[in-house]
Formats: structure tokens, C-alpha cells, sequence
């Protein structure tokens, strides 16, 4: 039987619910509910095993049967009830493995993902709801370095995966635009710097003449004091100071865009920790009228001892604010700005005390909002097994990373494709995207050693193996010519199964990825479409097909193209069509 009508949303999700409906329909009033059955279901490690498997085991307690009898019964009950849906069910060792039918899979699961095209998948959870997303956040006046990678990258994407499942992103760049530093950096600035080398070295001369400041400190301690007046008169209103400042700021946010061009990201704002000035006494207020704040050696704080974490610290005892009290007016003008329904920090997981004392604070303030706000923390970067660290100078720079790993691309392409066209674009979109791909390539709280050999390999696991992978399907396409058969086979070969077994799985990964605020769920399942791609390219001919066969084929390289063009979109790298 050929099914005429797909179950709605025409995926795996949608079988096992048709499934669980015939089952409930089988067991009556000893079923347990749809949604607790769903959870029943595995993926099986071996096609030969099936598509789908019902574990019975964890039906026993309720119907009192061992697993195999279970399997067995549902096995004869389902037969001539799975509507065209399934060619085969097997009962295994407390298993009821599903086999779905070739005809669904190329009527149904084929046809949906070639008509919905790179929208497939896309949900519609997140239909009217507003997501702040925190993250990149770097200083005025320092280094762009290697150490932001990681929050660059996967805010980035879990803007993308929260854009694709229907959410209004607004993303956010809090920058470190405020505090002594900026005195230090004036008196560095004053003392030995000069506008036309700041003009002509940029931030790199801001960070030589900043570090130098200490430095200097060292034989002349009065800096300290120089720049802590300094500071004092930026905060006074004072112009000459608050004019450096503005221009240290233009130096440096003109080249960290270039940057952000590069990867091609956005912030609706830039609001940094000097938009909130004007913001602190009203938290110090209303933290004082709801009786919250205590003092202790002058400085004013908020206790969190039966909340089993240190006092969460609000003024310093000469009545300085701190970050906490900056975050928390971040966190009540953001809710009154954009109405989120959540808000996601992306930061070192150094910081994870910060924001629970924080969160909690906003909940002790009485705001029900605070279970929206959410921190998403990751580990550490080194390079080469080193770790980095900006006081000491051992930093690698952003910009000088892509520019590398760009020039290192395009030679490996001069070499291996000297003809191909356009090598300086694709030389950015491959280098670029290997550096990106490397650092989403492990679960985000692991900490990540880039290496660059492993993640220029065309032949490993990385961003330049599934961009080529990617460029192969285009070259397929483009090499098909005109395309006559509009019926399709219905026999499928195991690599054909695969590869569309994973495909239409896309839809779920998407969905993990977002509950777990996870970008390399994305990234594994990439690695995973590409290695069975390239399973199906060298064992079925497809060029060299004919007819059905050969429709078939060429359509499965659509679906391919669209799913993996998408992926790759969520993560933050860019398409090419040749490698």
C-alpha cells in the first residue's frame, strides 16, 4: 500500500505519534500516555535492525508481561494498521523494530524536505516571543583576541537556531566601556602616546601604551592615584576626559566591526556597562527600600547565605558600583525595553557565581521575570596546548587568526585546484568557517585546544571537510543537465535509506540544540550527513544512473544541499559551491 496522505509534519517525530496512537488504540485504558510512550522509542545503532524501536521493557510493570511477549503481541496486533506508513515490524529480544516503507520515505519524507527546502525544519515555537542574547561583549581598548571566540561564535549561532524556531533575537554587545581602566589608559594616553600613532596603530597602540602603564607604575606609584582622578573626572562630567574616552571608543569599536563583518554578525545594540550610569542609584534604592542591602566594612551587599552561595556585593565601601549592580540594571532595562521572554548570557563559565548571585537578587527584588534569564557558559580556548592571558601579552588576535587561517586555505587550494575561480572568496568563506567550526565542534563547557593542522584538514572532522562535502553536492547539480523523469523509484539501496534517514531528523536536532543551548549538536550532526553523503556518492553511481534511479539520486543531492546549506547557516559559516 502506498500512503496517499502523510501524518502531519511529515517527519519522524510525526511516525512515532502515528505509531503511538495505533498502540494506544491496541492497549486501551493499560496504555501509558502518548507523550510518555514517545519517550519509549529508540533509534536503532543498525539499519538492519530498523528505522524505529519500541523498547517493551519499559511496558512491563504496567501490562505484567515479559518484553519479548510484549513485543510479540503489539507485532501481531499492528499488522495491516500501519497504513502504508511501515513495509515491515519485527519483534527482537524485547524490541518491536519499525521498517519504514520506501514508498513513504520517497513519497512523503523525500517530496516534504525538497518542498519546504532550506526552510525545513523551522519552527514556529518562538512565533511572537523576544529573545535577548548577551554575548561577545568586549572591551574598549583591548585586544579582540581568541579568548572571545567562544562567545562570539556560539551566540552567534544560538541566535541563528533561535531565529530559525520562529524567536525575535535581539543581540547584544555589552561592551566594557567604563571603569578606572579608562583613567589608567588617559594618564598612558598623556604620558607617552600621541594621537597619530593611536590613529595609525589602533588598538594594538592603546593596549602597548596601557600595558606600559603598569610598568611605569611600578617605579611611580602616583599613576595610580592620577588615574583614579582621571576616572573621578570622567564620572564629574569632565570634557577633555569624556572626549578621549568617546575617542578611544571609535578607535576601537571601527576595528572590531571589521571583525564582526567578517562573520557576518549584528547587534541591535551596544549598550555597554556607561549606558547604565545614570541607572545605578535607582537599583541602590530600590534594593534599599525592599530592605535587601546590609552592610559590612562599609561596603553595601546583598546576603545570600540560605541561598547557599557569598553575598552578592552592590557598592564598594568608598560607594563605587560594581558589575553585579550594572547587571541588574541591565537585566530591568532590557525586560522594559524589549519584553523578553528569555534572556541568554553567553560567558565563561568562570563567571557561572556571578550570574546565579545576580539572577537570585533580581528574584529577591521580586521581579517573577528572573526565571527568564539564563547564563550559557563555556570553557576555556588555548592554542597549541597554551593558555593565553592578556597582562602577560600571550594573546593571539582575532582578526591576525581569520587573516591566517585565510592565507593558509588559499594555498592548500592554489595547490590542490590552482584553476579554480574565485580562490580569495573561497579561501574566506573555508578559513573563516574552519576556525569557527573548530571551536563549536565540541560540547560548548569543554574547554578547546585549536590546533591548526587539525582544523585545516580537508579529510578530518572539520569545517573544511564538510564544506567541501557541501561543494561536491553543488557540483553534482551543476553537472546534471536537464532532468526529464518526474517519477521516482521506489526502491531504495541501504546508503539511499541512510542518508535519508538522517536527513529528516534535521528538524529534532534543531529542536536539541535550542532546549540544550547547544550549537554542536548542530556541528556533529553536519559531520554526521557528510560522512553518509559521501557514503551514498562513492557507492551509487549517480551521474551515471538512468532514469528513476537517476531522479532519485539527483533529488536526494537536493535534499542534501538544502538540510546541510542550512546547518551550516545555524552555525555561523558561510556556503560555497566549490572548493
Amino acid at each position: 500500500m502506498v500512503p496517499q496522505q502523510a501524518p502531519e509534519g511529515e517527519n519522524m517525530q510525526t511516525l512515532k505519534k502515528f505509531i503511538c496512537e495505533k498502540i494506544i488504540g491496541v492497549l486501551g485504558e493499560i496504555s501509558p500516555s502518548a507523550a510518555e510512550l514517545e519517550t519509549y522509542f529508540e533509534y536503532p545503532p543498525n539499519p538492519e535492525m530498523g528505522d524505529l524501536a519500541l523498547a517493551c521493557f519499559k511496558l512491563s510493570k504496567t501490562m505484567r508481561k515479559a518484553p519479548a511477549v510484549i513485543a510479540t503481541g503489539l507485532a501481531e496486533a499492528l499488522q495491516g494498521k500501519t497504513d502504508g506508513y511501515f513495509d515491515d515490524m519485527q519483534a527482537v529480544s524485547g524490541y518491536l523494530n519499525f521498517f519504514i516503507a520506501d514508498s513513504y520515505r520517497v513519497n512523503v519524507v523525500l517530496t516534504s524536505i525538497l518542498n519546504h527546502g532550506d526552510e525545513y525544519g523551522r519552527g514556529h515555537e518562538g512565533d511572537g516571543k523576544t529573545m535577548c542574547i548577551d554575548f561577545s561583549s568586549i572591551n574598549i581598548a583591548k585586544p579582540f583576541h581568541i579568548g572571545h571566540l567562544g562567545t562570539t561564535a556560539i551566540g552567534h549561532s544560538l541566535r541563528r537556531i533561535y531565529a530559525f524556531s520562529g524567536y525575535h533575537c535581539v543581540g547584544i554587545n555589552h561592551l566594557g566601556d567604563w571603569g578606572t581602566q579608562f583613567g589608567r589608559l588617559i594618564v598612558a594616553y598623556k604620558g607617552w602616546g600621541s594621537k597619530e600613532d593611536v590613529e595609525l596603530g589602533g588598538v594594538a597602540e592603546l593596549s602597548r601604551i596601557y600595558k606600559e602603564f603598569y610598568i611605569k607604575a611600578e617605579e611611580d606609584p602616583s599613576l595610580h592615584d592620577q588615574a583614579k582622578a582621571w576616572f573621578t573626572a570622567m564620572e564629574n562630567g569632565n570634557r577633555e576626559a569624556l572626549e578621549l574616552w568617546n575617542w578611544f571608543k571609535e578607535i576601537s569599536l571601527s576595528e572590531f566591526k571589521k571583525t564582526y563583518d567578517l562573520l557576518g554578525i549584528e547587534f541591535e545594540s551596544w549598550a555597554g556597562e556607561s549606558f547604565y550610569n545614570d541607572q545605578m542609584q535607582a537599583v541602590v534604592d530600590e534594593l534599599t527600600e525592599k530592605r535587601l542591602l546590609e552592610k559590612s566594612d562599609g561596603a553595601m551587599l546583598v546576603n545570600l547565605e540560605e541561598d547557599g552561595m557569598p553575598p552578592c556585593l552592590i557598592l564598594k565601601n568608598d560607594g563605587s558600583t560594581l558589575y553585579a549592580t550594572r547587571d541588574i540594571a541591565a537585566a530591568i532595562y532590557r525586560y522594559h525595553t524589549y519584553g523578553f521572554d528569555t534572556s541568554l548570557y553567553v560567558t565563561d563559565a568562570g563567571q557561572s557565581l556571578h550570574f546565579a548571585q545576580f539572577f537570585k537578587v533580581i528574584e529577591k527584588m521580586g521581579y517573577p521575570w528572573a526565571s527568564r534569564l539564563r547564563h550559557v557558559p563555556y570553557g576555556k580556548i588555548s592554542v597549541g596546548g597554551q593558555k593565553l592571558a592578556t597582562r602577560t601579552g600571550n594573546v593571539v588576535l582575532l582578526s591576525e587568526l581569520f587573516d591566517d587561517a585565510i592565507k593558509r586555505v588559499y594555498a592548500i587550494i592554489d595547490a590542490k585546484n590552482p584553476q579554480l575561480a574565485n580562490k580569495d572568496e573561497v579561501a574566506r568563506k573555508v578559513g573563516v568557517g574552519a576556525v569557527i567550526f573548530n571551536q563549536l565542534s565540541t560540547g560548548r563547557i569543554k574547554d578547546v585546544n585549536f590546533v591548526w593542522e587539525d582544523a585545516l584538514n580537508f579529510d578530518g572532522n572539520t569545517g573544511p571537510y564538510v564544506q567541501y562535502t557541501y561543494a561536491r553536492s553543488c557540483s553534482v547539480l551543476a553537472k546534471a543537465g536537464e532532468r526529464l523523469s518526474s517519477s521516482l523509484s521506489w526502491s531504495l539501496s541501504r546508503e539511499e535509506k541512510e542518508l535519508l534517514n538522517l536527513l529528516v531528523l534535521f528538524p529534532q536536532k534543531v529542536e536539541q540544540a535550542k532546549n540544550e543551548c547547544e550549537p554542536s549538536v548542530i556541528t556533529r550532526y553536519i559531520l554526521d550527513i557528510c560522512a553518509c553523503y559521501n557514503r551514498f556518492y562513492h557507492n551509487c553511481p549517480i551521474l551515471k544512473a538512468e532514469g528513476d534511479t537517476k531522479e532519485l539520486r539527483l533529488r536526494l543531492c537536493e535534499a542534501f544541499k538544502a538540510i546541510a546549506g542550512r546547518a551550516l547557516w545555524l552555525i555561523g559559516l558561510e556556503k560555497t559551491e566549490a572548493v
